[in-house]
This record gives structure tokens, sequence and C-alpha cells, in this order.
């Protein structure tokens, strides 16, 4: 019973799926996926009340998605379901087959684990109503749990569905309806790097139909080996490929997506990332425009010119919110359902979502809301992207580290150094407990004191405590990393990995 339950993570499924890396055995077999598409359609069934339902099956680029799917196929089909197979697809896509009017399917599964290694494989579910939550993955694997292990069948009908051309045309309807324009991207080089996951759709369908010139796009071919590197807008080798593809090809600007491009970043012209503060910065920018004076929810990791540019500048209102891009997406949602205008929630891993767009974390459609924006300045000789957000404040320094926590029950324990923690800041000169801070102990430090913030807090998954810090004066994270480590040091039950400790003792100067 076990088996099932270890396999959630959140509000999705995920597992180790290939026997190629040592000391991971396999977690996610063909019988449990199979066990697990009946018990989405035994659960969607007492769910919508209806029988005879349609799902539909996507995935990404992953090597073990054609033996997954097919066994969530014989899942489903033994639960009474017709079944569509929607072939390499996108997350976001995923959810738009249950809205799409020509495929208004009543669930939807795609096979994923985001960026996670080659190895590893999940499963995201939707209904019409979006993505399942926790709960709503407890529950089908408890199903599946109490079903056991069902046998292989052989597949009566499954049907295949054109959902990525249905889903790209989408995109391209958008562009050229608030463009006014067949072709608003020509004249422009747009470079894209899909990372050899699902996002190489973007190039064919989504660009050069409005007249975009992709020359230098890359990794564009499907490879779940990953081979050039991970698909991540987060990895520094990532965003180093997109950043050289944009300078050797003097592009106007650069798309990168995800495995399943359900999150992105991007490249101004001049080879500068646009990601993490800068991405939600650009989409503040560009829906505050649209929705004047509303709220920008985003989570817990944002930096203090980031509150200002959105606050200040913008004149919007910044909710800052947890790590976890389901409870900024939710938060925003239930912002809007107590009369607090909110059309836009990001994360700084890219995930993101606008009201607009059923709050769906989509990349691909935030980059395409970049476009109409890129097209629109274009056509008013009004300067490109980057020069609208050229006034954000950025912080001279920001690190991370995680110190992991040793102990079985690590919750409680974080818990336990949560709470010694903010009395310990209370007691530092110059440093203050930030107001109306939704998650662990988030530190304002004055110009005396570092001149910045911290923020410790809970992994959402991990033994860990993640501690980000920012300054914006060079030397200013030393000072401030210096009163957490000593602070941290008396706690028997963490450990810093050697990583952080070379971190924090050779690159800070800093001595026990």
């Amino acid at each position: 019973m076990d088996k099932y339950f270890k396999l959630q993570n959140g509000s999705d499924v995920r597992g180790v799926t290939l026997e190629s890396v040592e000391g991971e055995p396999i977690t996610l077999t063909v019988g449990i996926a199979r066990t697990i598409g009946f018990a989405f359609s035994q659960w969607l069934e007492e769910r919508l009340c209806k029988r005879g339902l349609k799902v539909a099956v996507g995935h990404d680029s992953r090597l073990s998605a054609e033996v997954l799917k097919t066994a969530v196929f014989q899942g489903l089909e033994k639960s009474g379901c017709t079944v569509f197979d929607c072939g390499l697809a996108s997350t976001p896509a995923m959810f738009m087959s249950t809205v799409f009017e020509n495929h208004a399917n009543d669930g939807s599964i795609m096979l994923t684990a985001s960026h996670l290694p080659f190895n590893r494989n999940g499963m995201k579910f939707f209904t019409r109503d979006g993505g399942l939550e926790k709960q709503d993955i407890k529950e089908i694997l408890a199903i599946a749990a109490e079903t056991g292990e069902l046998p292989e069948t052989e597949l009566l009908t499954v049907s295949r569905a054109n959902l990525m051309e249905d889903y790209a045309s989408h995109l391209v309807s958008l562009i050229r309806a608030k463009t006014k324009s067949e072709q608003p991207l020509k004249g422009l080089k747009i470079v894209v790097d899909a990372g050899n996951g699902a996002g190489g759709f973007f190039v064919d369908d989504v660009l050069k139909p409005l007249g975009t010139d992709t020359t230098g796009s890359q990794f564009l071919a499907p490879d779940g080996s990953f081979p050039n590197h991970i698909p991540n807008p987060e990895d520094p080798d990532a965003m180093d490929a997109i950043i050289a593809a944009v300078k050797n090809n003097n592009a106007d600007f650069g798309i990168i997506f995800d495995t399943d491009v359900d999150r992105a970043g991007a490249v101004d012209k001049h080879g500068k990332p646009i990601n993490r503060n800068r991405f939600i910065a650009l989409m503040a920018a560009i829906v505050l425009e649209e929705h004047p004076c509303s709220t920008i929810v985003t989570d817990s990791v944002t930096s203090t010119g980031l509150k200002w540019w959105i606050e200040k500048k913008l004149g919007g209102f910044h909710y800052r919110y947890k790590r976890g891009y389901k409870n900024v997406i939710n938060e925003a949602i239930l912002l809007n359902k107590s009369v607090t205008p909110c059309f836009l929630a990001l994360e700084t891993s890219g995930h993101g979502a606008l009201k607009e767009n059923y709050f769906l974390d989509d990349g691909a459609y935030q980059i395409s809301k970049i476009l109409i924006k890129i097209a629109q300045l274009k056509a008013a000789g009004q300067g490109t992207v980057d020069e609208l957000i050229a006034e954000l404040p950025e912080p001279a320094e920001a690190i991370e580290l995680r110190p992991q926590i040793l102990v079985n029950d690590f919750s409680s324990y974080a818990d336990t150094v949560l709470d010694a923690f903010s009395e310990f800041v209370e007691q530092q000169d110059g440093w203050s407990l930030t107001p109306n801070n939704s998650e662990g102990v988030h530190v304002t430090c004055d110009a005396s004191s570092g001149n910045g913030w911290a923020l410790l807090r809970k992994s959402l998954h991990d033994p860990q405590l993640p501690l980000n810090i920012e300054s914006d004066e060079f030397g200013g994270t030393a000072m401030i990393a210096q009163k957490i480590h000593i602070f941290l040091s008396a706690f028997d039950g963490l450990e810093h990995s050697q990583i952080d400790r070379e971190y924090l003792h050779e690159k800070l100067a800093i001595t026990d």
C-alpha cells in the first residue's frame, strides 16, 4: 500500500521508471501506472456522477513515456473510458483538452516529471476545473492501493487526437487578434531552446506562422536522455545555452521552456536573462497595464526591488506568498473570490498563471503575452521589452543555501528551528521581522546590518531548511550569512552540505 502513497509529490505522482541509476530502483512500475490510470477514472466517475468518460493522455519526451502510456490506457479502458492518445504534448495543452470544444474530454493525464532526471516520470491530472489538488491525489492513490496491481490487457480502441495542432493554433489566433496582424513578428529573429523536451512545436507551429525568423533555435527534437542540458529555466547551464544562442545569432529575443512547457524563461537582445524576478517584473508590467491597481501574487523569495517595481513604479499591489506554484495560484484564485482583483500569479521558478487563461500555469501562454507586447512595441516604434524593465532594481548579491535536517521527524524539527530563529532575529540590532510574511521567517536587514533580507523556511518536500539571502551592497550577504551561520550551528540536527560549508567558510571567510 505504501508503494502507491510514496509516489505522491504534492499534487503530482512521480517515481523512478528506468533501471539506469545505481541505488535508484524502479518505483513507478508499469503495473502501478496501469492501476493509477484505473483509479483516476474511478475517482472521476464518482466526482462527475457519470460513466463512459472521455479521457486523454499525453506525454513529454521521457524515455519511459510509451510503456507508461500504454499501461495507463489499459487502466482507463478497464474502467470503461473512451481513450484518446495526444502523443507528445505539453502539460498546459493537456488541460486545454478538457476545454477545447472539439476535444471536450472529461479528464486528462499528462505523463511528465518536469525537469527531474531522465530516469524519472510521473503523472499530472486534470478535469475541466483545472489541475488536481493534494487531497485529490491521495484519494486516487487510495483507490489504487485498494485495487492492487492490474494485469496487462489487450487494448481495444485508442483514438489519436491532434491536440498540439489545436493548442498551437489557439496561441497563434490569440497573438494575431491582440496585434491585429497576420504576421506581427515579421522582421524579428527569435530563437527557442526546448531542451529536447516537448516545447519544440513552438518554432514551426507558433513563431513561423507569425512571420518570425527562428534561425538558431536549438534542441527542438524530443530526446528523453536530455543530452544537451536539463530543460529548466532555473538551471544555469540551460540559461547559458539560450544566452549563447541569442548572442551567436544576433537574435532579438530568446525563449526557453522546461520539459513539459508549463514554465518558461527568456533572454533579451543583449543576452541578459529574463527569468526569476525579471520575468515576474515583465509580466507584471504587461498585466498591470491591462488591469491597473490589481494584485500580483508571487512566491516568498522575490526581491525587495520587485516589490518596489510592482507597487511604486507600476501602481499595483504585491502579495508575497508561499513557495510552490499551486500555493501561489490557489491564493490568487482565493483573492478574486474575496473581491481582491488579481490577474497574475507567478513563482520565481517560472511557474505562472493568468486569470484570463483559467489560472493555468502555462509557459507558452506567458511567452505569447510577451510576444504580443514585443509586436505592439515594434509596430509603434516604442523600443523593446527589455526597456520596459530597465528601471527594475536588482540586488547586488543573492545566494541560496540548503542546510540538511538529519532527524527523522524533519518537519517538526524545522518548526523548532524556525521558532527559535524568529526569537533570534528580534534580538539582533538592525534586524526586524518582515511584516505580512506568509512563509518561514523573513528578515529585513538595515544598511548597517547587511542592507537586504533573508528568508529561512521549510522545504516543501525535502528534509531541508532553504535559506535565501539578498543584499543591495557587495559584501552584504556575507554579513547576513555570518549571523545566521552562528545561529544554525547551535542545532545538532542540522548539517550544511560540503558546498554550503565551502561557500560560507571560504567565500564568505566565516570561521567557527
